[in-house]
């Protein structure tokens, strides 16, 4: 232990001693592992920032949809399916949606509607907050006519030439359009969500459906054993089973999907910032075969002294050991600095909150990394300069 501490001694010494030089060869380890912490580190707050917000609007949802088969074979969803599922001990809720294009005129001027029938869980399904009553949009509100307090107040909608009048029973507040998730767009119409039973009088053929939505009672529950489930169940009633009647996606899916793909773009760019760790290696490796010769006579007059090849090889390998952990603590902090900065100019500029995601385990693994780059890439010069002869390095100037 003694030993190895001399060696260690004697390689900050040299270090020291040719500081410039000693800095450019740790910069290429330096940039490499910040680059890479700071990569990795506004990937997984970038990540979780989408996961958050995605999971604000459709955490445990599940969409079944009836195939082009199906409908050939005019096997659509029917509400006592609907009935039925919602029975499952495993389903929350279940939400149909019928969506249908129509018109309406108030004193605020005309409209165009996005008509929705919706069954009793919607609001659930929708995770809707009230502002007013039971269940309507409070920016629709506001432009139809000029005031969300309309509760009681009744709208005449047009739809396919046919008119009905509605009275209104509730306003939803507005969700805010987050960073990656828009509920809102300039010009879209206004959306009014109507039970899809009082939908027949003015469209009829609501008692059908092509899509429904089911919500998860335990959300920690895999979404799949949930819609295995279901499917299941509309198989049996349908008589089915086996022709691929009803197709699933899971927000769990989709959001696994999008996690992947981001996840793989940051793997990507963490490998390009990892080529200059190779760089700074490479760069280690060369400053110490120039170490090396610099100090031919000294290694020599160690040598005849009785210096073992181990000892020599040692030495030369601690200093480079040392220039990388050097390298690669300041590239952590530098990497941990540009992960907050980064994120802290993303946030000011979309208007939200970005964290960066700092993991232990990738803090771990570079220090690791660039402490086998400092080994591998200063065994060659350590071996180089434990082979030396004593007299062929005394005799060189």
């Amino acid at each position: 232990m003694g030993g190895l501490y001399e060696y260690i001694k004697m390689a900050v010494q040299n270090i020291r001693a040719n500081k410039g030089r000693s800095f450019l060869t740790m910069l290429g380890i330096i940039i490499g592992i910040a680059s890479v912490i700071a990569i990795v580190s506004i990937g997984e707050g970038t990540k979780n920032q989408m996961n958050s917000e995605i999971d604000g609007i459709g955490s445990g949802l599940i969409a079944i949809d009836v195939s082009n088969d199906a409908m050939t074979e005019d096997e659509w969803i029917t509400p006592d399916d609907v009935q039925e599922i919602r029975k499952l001990d495993t389903v929350g809720g279940v939400s149909v949606s019928n969506n249908y294009d129509g018109e309406t005129v108030t004193g605020k001027g005309n409209f165009s509607i996005m008509l929705t029938g919706e069954g009793p869980d919607a609001k659930m399904i929708n995770n809707s907050d009230m502002k007013y009553g039971s269940y309507f949009g409070e920016t629709d509100a506001r432009q139809l006519f000029g005031t969300d307090d309309v509760v009681g107040m009744s709208l005449d909608i047009t739809c396919y030439d046919s008119s009905k009048s509605f009275r209104i029973m509730g306003v939803t507040t507005q969700k805010e359009n987050g960073t990656f998730v828009s509920y809102t767009y300039d010009g879209m119409p206004v959306t009014v969500n109507v039970p899809y039973s009082s939908m027949d009088d003015l469209v009829g053929g609501t008692d059908e459906f092509y899509s429904i939505t089911v919500v998860q009672a335990d959300k920690t529950l895999d979404s799949q054993i949930v819609a295995d489930q279901v499917v299941h169940l509309l198989e049996k009633r349908h008589q089915c089973a086996g022709e691929d009647y009803f197709h699933v996606q899971s927000f769990q899916d989709v959001l696994q999907s999008m996690n992947e793909m981001l996840g793989m773009v940051t793997a990507f760019i963490s490998f390009v910032a990892g080529i200059s760790l190779l760089v700074g290696g490479i760069g280690v490796m060369n400053i110490m075969l120039v170490s090396v010769t610099e100090r031919t006579r000294e290694i020599g007059i160690r040598k005849s002294l009785g210096a073992k090849t181990s000892s020599i090889m040692l030495q030369f390998l601690a200093e480079a050991a040392i220039l990388t952990v050097m390298g690669g603590v300041i590239g952590i902090i530098l990497g941990i600095l540009a992960g907050y900065g980064i994120c802290s100019i993303m946030s000011g500029s979309m208007g939200m909150t970005i964290t960066p995601g700092i993991s232990p385990t990738v803090i771990l693994a570079a220090t690791l990394f660039s402490c086998a780059v400092g080994v591998f890439f200063g065994i060659y010069p350590a071996k180089k300069a434990a082979k030396l002869s004593p007299i062929e390095a005394l005799r060189r100037n």
